[in-house]
């Protein structure tokens, strides 16, 4: 693959919601050119999820959608429809890369799947991204993130480390199973577009969500592999970590996995005498005695803020970590100093701040990035001045509900 080669690449997003609109903005963020498909009239799911702009639930100031979508080019396409079809093919004929996340069966009922649009272009990486898989008795499911996170079994784990030994799983963060499905789909991807650029050939890419949050997924599920017993949310007896609050009421988490760990958390503490005693002198006493250790734990971290625990252990070597509110991310001192907040000016959102890259090249410089479309906004630019259709042409589809 050329250096460059990526900033040509065409990429034809029919996504909705948050995971295949992710895997496309991860590739947008290379360089790649991202045409996305939405619906005429409701557009993407994403659209009518929070938060909103000054809480006016207007569907082009979506944050979720206004995150997921910038850096791309935005058409509304019925494929559901003869000439909807008919058009989408046009677009994949000269497009490197296809991510779609219906259901299993409906790219076929559209006959768009991939046997047919490979037979239009050979050389088409084709994702597909669905809840199960293109196959399996799961196939068909319907599945919101609630469902899908819990399936995975990542959310069995939660809440990690709970003292009560009884107490129910808890729901999953956010839609993280949702972003770990879009950043594995991403990754086969760019893999396939390795192999195709080395003299491969074009594929069809089976991306499961559920499979892709197992994936993703530390240690803790594969004890079960490991020793034929099923992990429960207190750890089996592993020290982890540990949530304390400080004297300005914000939380630090202080790690607790290691003996190495320990004793830079035990000199940030000021050596204490009751950790040279037993039980808090081995490993194996202070996991036996969590509770009480807690305790004392919290006791020291109610004489100091949270930012004065996070210097203090981290001085010794030890892992720690503020957590942070939106707020505190949004104000620290290291997002600045990096610049990950860019500015980016929509015609209806305005001028907001995005999260920006979480990498850097050292010999290539950052793109300025396009805000996420209005529904249909570049209709007459990809259809007319791309695809040659005349504006009269344009007005008829409006008019059929085409596009």
């Amino acid at each position: 693959m050329t250096d460059n080669s990526l900033l040509k690449l065409k990429v034809i997003e029919l996504c909705s919601f948050a995971a295949g609109p992710y895997c496309a903005r991860l590739l947008a963020d290379f360089g790649a050119e991202v045409i996305k498909i939405e619906q005429p009239g409701s557009g993407d799911e994403a659209r009518r999820r929070g938060p909103f702009l000054h809480d006016d639930p207007d569907p082009e100031t979506s944050g979720l959608y206004l995150y997921l979508n910038s850096g791309k080019l935005g058409i509304t396409l019925d494929i559901h429809t003869a000439d909807g079809q008919a058009i989408f093919k046009r677009l994949v004929a000269d497009a490197d890369v296809l991510i779609e996340d219906r259901p299993p069966d409906e790219m076929k009922k559209c006959g768009l799947d991939y046997p047919s649009l490979k037979a239009i272009n050979p050389s088409l990486i084709m994702t597909s991204i669905s809840p199960f898989g293109q196959d399996g008795p799961y196939s068909d499911f319907k599945s919101y993130h609630l469902n899908l996170y819990h399936s995975s079994g990542a959310g069995y784990m939660l809440p990690m480390n709970s003292t009560n030994f009884d107490r129910e799983p808890v729901r999953g963060p956010g839609f993280a199973g949702e972003y770990d499905g879009g950043m594995s789909a991403a990754v086969a991807t760019m893999s396939a577009l390795f192999w195709l650029r080395r003299g491969g050939t074009g594929q069809h890419i089976d991306v499961s969500k559920q499979q892709s949050m197992m994936h993703l997924e530390r240690s803790q599920l594969r004890r079960f592999i490991d020793t034929g017993k099923s992990p429960n949310r207190t750890g089996m007896g592993r020290l982890l970590e540990s949530l304390v609050q400080c004297k300005d009421g914000n939380y630090v988490i202080l790690i607790l996995s290691s003996e190495k760990q320990w004793q830079g958390l035990f000199q940030a503490m000021g050596s204490p005498e009751w950790g040279t005693q037993k039980p808090f002198n081995t490993q194996a006493g202070r996991s036996a005695h969590y509770g009480e250790l807690r305790e004392r734990l919290c006791e020291w971290a109610s004489q100091y803020t949270a930012q004065e625990v996070f210097e203090k252990v981290q001085y010794y070597k030890s892992a720690c970590a503020p957590a942070y509110t939106a707020e505190q991310f949004f104000d620290s001192p290291q997002i600045a100093a990096r610049k990950y907040l860019v500015e980016i000016d929509h015609p209806v959102a305005g001028n907001l701040k995005y999260p920006g890259l979480p990498y850097r090249f050292s010999d290539m410089p950052q793109q300025p990035r396009r805000p996420a479309p209005l529904l249909g906004q570049h209709n007459q630019e990809v259809f007319c001045s791309r695809l040659e259709y005349s504006k009269e042409s344009l007005v008829k589809l409006k008019q059929a509900g085409v596009i």
